[in-house]
This record gives C-alpha cells, structure tokens and sequence, in this order.
C-alpha cells in the first residue's frame, strides 16, 4: 500500500459526511473540494488571479486536450503546466478516458489503448496507458488519474464486465509507468451500474495501490437517484484513509448530497459553462439573467453572496452585458458562479467540523425553496 497523502480532520457524528485535507507537491488543498475545470490550461472566462480572489485551492486540466494541443513536450519544455498557465497551486489533470467516450465516433478501444482521430484536424493519435501517464508526467500535474474505460447509460453486464476489467488491467500499467513518486497517482473505480462490478473494482485497485481512488462513469445520463445510489454503495466500499473522487459531478444539489454519503473530491464544467449560457447559481436556486424580468433589475445577482460581481453589479447590468453579447458578461458570471461553488463547498467543510452538517443540509434545501421570489 501507498502512504495516503490524505488526512482526516474530523467526520459528522450523524451522517458519511467527512472533513480532511490532501497533500501535493504544490501545496495542500481542504476536502470537501470543489476543483474548476481548465480543460485546456484555462477556466474558461477567468485569469489565475481571479480563481485565487474567489478562493479556489486546485483546478483540474486535461490530458487528451493538453496532447492534442499544444502537446506536452512543448510545455515541458516551457517549464510545465503550472508555469505556462502562471498557476502556483495544485493541478490534476484527467485521463483523457472520458474524452475519448466523448469521442466514441472518432475512437477504437483495443487492449493496447484508445486509437483516435483528433477532433481538431482528424489525424490519427493513439493513447496508451503509459503514455497517459507520460504526457502528465511531462506536464507536472500534482495529481493524474489513470486511463480508464467509461461506458454510456444504459450498458450490458456484459459490457459493464469488460470495460471494468480493461480498465483494471489499464490501471496496472499505469502504475507500472509511473515514475515521479511526487506526482500522485489515482485509480479510477468502473463497473457501470452494477454494485457487485463497483466492489470488485475496488479490490483490484487497491491490491495495485494508488494515492487515492475515484468513482468514474455516473453522470453519463442515469437518473439522479441511481447516480446517488451507486455514489453511496461505491464510497462505503473505498478505503477510508485516502482520498475519494467523484468524477464530473454536478449540481449544487449532487454537491450537498455526495458529501453527505462522504465523497471529498468534485469536478464539473458546470459553473463555467453555465454562466456562458447566461444560468447563474444563487442560494435560492438558479436565475436566468436573460429573462426580461431583470431589465430593470437593481439588485445583485444574489443578495447573500459576497463576491466581486455582487458587490459591484446589478442584474440590470449584466443582462444588458449578456443580451449585448459583450465577452464581460461571460467573465463576471463566471467569476459569480464558481464563487459559489467553491463558498458553498467552504461552508460544508465549516459545517463538518461544526458537526452540524444535517442541519446545514436541511437549511440548504430550505432556502432553495424561496427560488421563485428570486
């Protein structure tokens, strides 16, 4: 086994819902986390300073994106991923497997990789295991998953079953490539949506070994309760004394739910493409700024948030900028949203510790009742 960089700080007394922190080269991050998307060395719509502004610990990038453009050996050569995006703190970067499912057209999966057409120009590329873990060892990510099969809802046991075992037989390799022992390493838990496939995952992962574990394949179209029951079913199998990592999830709501069954790690696009499309986040739900109900409309986004945007701009304004189409209103809701994604995961880890966790819980849903009066 691995020496865990994870350390727990205290757990609720009533619930799965735990508090605790991750050690990386580039410093140590709090859990519950909530982890930006900048999928191609950039969240979208912000500067690094803004990011660090609205408190944000860690952001993720992406590996296929990354190979395919600018590829890694450039920005190793320019000093790696952290100074080419002029980011000081932790990075993970995905696998590059989800990608791929994204691109099941332009790929074919074989036992040796994934063959693949870039999305960009349609050149054939090919990724392997290994050369997963070379392109995020060239760019210096503190944290790399494993390349892994992911799978669409509805799928076969049958092909459940294979894309599980491909997957542990993946993750070996992947362990057998990794060379830099400080750059962690984290296995990703397949077998759809089936429990007993889920458990024997997890066996085979942790008798490899990794510096943390995470649930790949939910919210690939399932309904919410069956991505919540696995979530569940998954997490209490995981061990307990390293980090646990649900993958590309999601809502506020799925936030609140999986730390509750005591998830610690989340990425999501989410926030930042969201507030592209003009969705904002607030604390009694979610507000369209293009509704003509905010032409006139002197008040902040959310009366309760204490970001930049809301301390200087009115939903007036900003639907002006976003019916304008003007590039501003893209950065401001961005800057609004992920600060509340990130405040909102800053108050779960103050309520764990409170161990008043339920209750916060209660009062979350409570308050996003009122959203009609927004």
């Amino acid at each position: 086994m691995t020496v865990s960089p994870f350390r727990l700080i205290c757990r609720s007394s009533k619930s799965a819902a735990r508090r605790g922190e991750v050690r990386t080269a580039h410093g140590t991050f709090q859990t519950p986390i909530f982890m930006p998307v900048g999928t191609q060395a950039t969240v979208k719509g912000v500067t690094p300073e803004n990011l660090k502004e609205l408190g944000a610990q860690i952001i993720l990038g992406n590996t296929y994106h990354l190979f395919v453009r600018p590829g890694h050996q450039l920005i190793k050569q320019l000093g790696g991923l952290h100074k080419f995006m002029n980011w000081d703190r932790p990075i993970l970067t995905d696998s590059g497997g989800f990608q791929i499912f994204s691109l099941s057209d332009l790929a074919k999966i074989t036992e040796q990789g994934a063959a693949f057409k870039s999305h960009l120009d349609g050149s054939d590329l090919f990724l392997s295991p290994e050369d997963a873990i070379e392109v995020q060892e060239a760019l210096g990510s503190d944290i790399m998953m494993c390349l892994d099969t992911c799978i669409p809802y509805p799928s076969s046991r049958d092909e459940t079953i294979a894309a599980t075992e491909l997957t542990a037989r993946w993750a070996k390799r992947s362990r057998v490539a990794h060379q830099n022992r400080d750059q962690l390493l984290f296995g990703i838990i397949q077998g759809g949506m089936y429990e007993d496939l889920r458990a024997q995952a997890i066996e085979q992962l942790v008798e490899i070994g990794f510096d943390g574990y995470a649930i790949g394949g939910l919210s690939v179209g399932e309904p919410v309760e069956i991505m919540r029951e696995m979530t569940e079913k998954t997490i209490a199998l995981m061990p307990d004394d390293y980090p646990k990592y649900l993958m590309g999830v999601g809502t506020p709501e799925d936030l609140v739910e999986s730390v509750y069954r005591g998830v610690d790690m989340f990425d999501c696009v989410m926030p930042t493409r969201n507030a592209r499309n003009g969705m904002l986040f607030t604390s009694t739900g979610r507000l369209v700024i293009k509704n003509a109900r905010f032409r006139d409309d002197h008040r902040p986004i959310d009366e309760a948030c204490d970001c930049y945007v809301c301390r200087h701009y009115s939903r007036a304004y900003l639907r002006h900028l976003y019916m304008a189409r003007e590039i501003l209103s893209s950065q401001l809701n961005t800057i609004h949203n992920l600060h509340y994604f990130v405040s909102l995961m800053a108050k779960m880890r103050q309520a764990i510790e409170d161990d008043r966790f339920e209750k916060f819980r209660d009062d979350f849903y409570a308050i996003r009742s009122n959203q009609d009066r927004a």
